[in-house]
């Protein structure tokens, strides 16, 4: 069995923790010890129960934003995740939260909340409701008594004179709060008299703003018809009530400074507006002016007649160009038209049959010449050639006084007497008949060319 080596193993098990979703993400409650601050700012620690102790760290992107100091012996609630840190071989807890555990349960309560509402999409974008621009009555949730009701009162009535208010008194902590404050947010929204709800109440601890952090509290704000400003605590202070509202104030006073316009900024901006209009409509009423005095000293204002007139010569000439443009234009069209119609008819079939008649006639007669012609050659030819055979036929010979010998028994012309043989049948043929006989004697001797004998 291969063994491995002490890197091998330690990585093995830290991706092990590594891939247990348990440990990614996990509360520790105990005490802490060895708390030391390190040059870089992070924070070593380990945090202990009664029988157990585990390493930790805080590293300072985290530990900086502690709302009180870790001390040895304190009480805590830590979030985090386990993993191993390779180097000494051994598990260590990487803490990104931590809470003293008087208000540890609470802060697990509000994350879980936090957790399974933005789950449902009650904090969406998309189903925010978008705050009217100029709202006509607004309803306030919140204590009766202290300065949050005064801050939004000065301030509405500061920027808009003219808004009206009503006051739902509320009670802002204790275990009425969350009762008081849904049944409020129902009311207003039955009313149907407004155009907005501001809810909220001052700073204080995170037991003392609780209230806004009730999921009873929260799905009231959520299932609101009419766009809800939440303006809970101080700017460091977040609720549950501030991410399902549709718009978060820092504070009681920036809560009213969103509700509504500054009627005095709206009032400065109108006279600026009014200003830059005047301003316009001056610079366009002396452009205007300045083209009026440029129109009377034109010609045409101070001319008229001569203008007419000049422009009556004008179109005269006009009527003239338009006149020789037409008759022109007339003339090309009928020389246009002369010419298709020439070339219609040079292309019309009774005409192009005449000319092919014509053409027909001509070659017909030119035909019978070449054919008349010829016959004449071939007469001609055929005199010459007759000529020919008449004074090469056997037949003219004979009429000299010759004739033909055959050998009968063979067929053949007997040409000379040494195909000849005696008591052999013969055939002669003469230019009126023939005969037969039989070769009784056979004479050789020479013959001259007039047929006579040489003795």
């Amino acid at each position: 069995m291969e063994a491995w080596s002490v890197s091998e193993a330690t990585r093995y098990i830290k991706r092990l923790i590594e891939n247990d979703t348990q440990l990614m993400e996990v509360w520790i409650r105990g005490e802490l010890s060895n708390v030391k601050r390190h040059s870089r700012g992070h924070l070593y620690f380990t945090v202990k129960d009664a029988n157990a102790r585990m390493q930790s760290v805080m590293f300072a992107g985290y530990n900086q934003h502690l709302r009180f100091i870790p001390e040895n012996g304190m009480k805590v609630l830590i979030r985090g995740e386990v993993n191993v840190y390779e180097p000494y071989g051994q598990y260590q807890f990487y803490a990104k939260e931590m809470q003293p555990d008087g208000i540890g349960s609470l802060h697990v309560a509000f994350e879980r909340l936090k957790k399974q509402l933005e789950q449902e999409g009650l904090f969406a974008a998309e189903r925010k409701k978008p705050l009217p621009s100029y709202p006509r009555h607004i309803a306030v949730i919140t204590s009766q008594t202290g300065a949050v009701i005064r801050d939004i009162m000065t301030t509405l009535k500061r920027r808009m004179p003219n808004i009206r208010v009503t006051l739902f008194p509320v009670a802002v902590q204790g275990h009425l709060a969350i009762d008081s404050i849904e049944r409020a947010l129902v009311q207003a929204n039955q009313a149907a008299l407004f155009d907005l709800i501001i809810v909220g109440r001052g700073g204080g601890s995170m037991e003392e703003l609780w209230a806004f952090n009730e999921e009873r509290v929260a799905r009231a704000i959520g299932s609101s018809t009419i766009p809800v400003i939440s303006a809970v605590g101080h700017e460091t202070d977040y609720t549950i009530s501030d991410f399902v509202a549709d718009l978060r104030a820092p504070t009681p006073t920036a809560a009213a400074e969103f509700a509504v316009p500054d009627v005095r900024e709206q009032l400065r901006q109108v006279d600026h507006y009014k200003q830059r209009m005047v301003r316009a409509m001056r610079q366009m009423a002396e452009k205007k002016r300045a083209q009026l005095q440029y129109a009377k000293r034109s010609y045409a204002f101070r001319y008229p007649r001569q203008l007419v007139e000049q422009k009556e010569q004008q179109l005269d000439q006009a009527v003239e160009r338009m006149n020789r443009e037409m008759q022109r234009f007339a003339k090309e069209k009928r020389s246009s038209y002369t010419s298709i119609q020439h070339r219609l008819l040079r292309h019309h079939p009774e005409t192009a049959a005449v000319l092919k008649k014509k053409e027909l006639n001509v070659l017909d007669h030119r035909l019978g010449q070449a054919l008349n012609k010829q016959v004449t050659v071939k007469r001609n030819q055929l005199t010459s050639l007759l000529a020919q055979l008449e004074l090469l036929s056997p037949l003219k010979i004979m009429n000299r006084g010759y004739s033909l010998v055959y050998n009968e028994a063979e067929n053949k012309l007997v040409k000379s007497v040494d195909e000849l043989k005696e008591n052999h049948d013969v055939r002669l043929l003469f230019k009126d008949g023939r005969a037969t006989g039989v070769i009784k004697e056979i004479i050789h001797e020479g013959v001259d060319q007039s047929g006579q004998s040489k003795e």
